[in-house]
């Protein structure tokens, strides 16, 4: 199975780009991870924020494949614990699909066509993040989902 994150824009923050590349790094270990940077959308100021939604909403659904399992990072999805996470990543490992991707929406979220492609929303967690920090919060989690898997010796309980 290959993994891709999908995203919206570049990481222009030197810290945060600079952890996704070692978490992205040490993944590579475990699993074919990629991430997938999709262009901004252009002239976003003469927008609305519905607008908005639906421009990134079709630059994310043409990056997509009809057999992804598509998992949106929202603020709406499911929680869950890492341990949690780790067994939910293993029964999606073992399930057979070619590629699982995540997808990191634009500023505003994602539009009604994303979330209708969508198989399933994960939060990680209740509280706001900026959009670049949750990259490098999911590439670490995920990480860590392996390592909780394999027994090793970097998740705490």
């Amino acid at each position: 199975m290959k993994i891709t994150l999908a995203v919206i824009g570049k990481t222009e923050v030197g810290f945060v780009k600079q952890g996704i590349d070692e978490y992205v790094k040490r993944l590579q270990h475990y699993v074919q991870f990629n991430i997938q940077y999709i262009s901004d959308v252009k002239g976003t100021r003469n927008m609305s924020e519905a607008q908005q939604k639906v421009a990134e909403g079709r630059a994310l659904l043409a990056a997509l494949d009809t057999s992804d399992h598509v998992v949106l990072l929202d603020e709406h999805g499911s929680e869950r614990t890492s341990v949690e996470y780790s067994q939910w990543l293993q029964r999606r490992l073992a399930s057979g699909c070619k590629r699982l991707v995540f997808v990191v929406g634009g500023p505003y979220g994602f539009s009604d066509d994303v979330y209708q492609r969508a198989n399933e929303k994960i939060s990680l967690s209740k509280m706001t993040f900026p959009h670049e920090l949750v990259r490098l919060i999911f590439v670490e989690q995920l990480y860590r989902a392996f390592t909780i898997l394999r027994n090793e010796p970097y998740h705490h309980e």
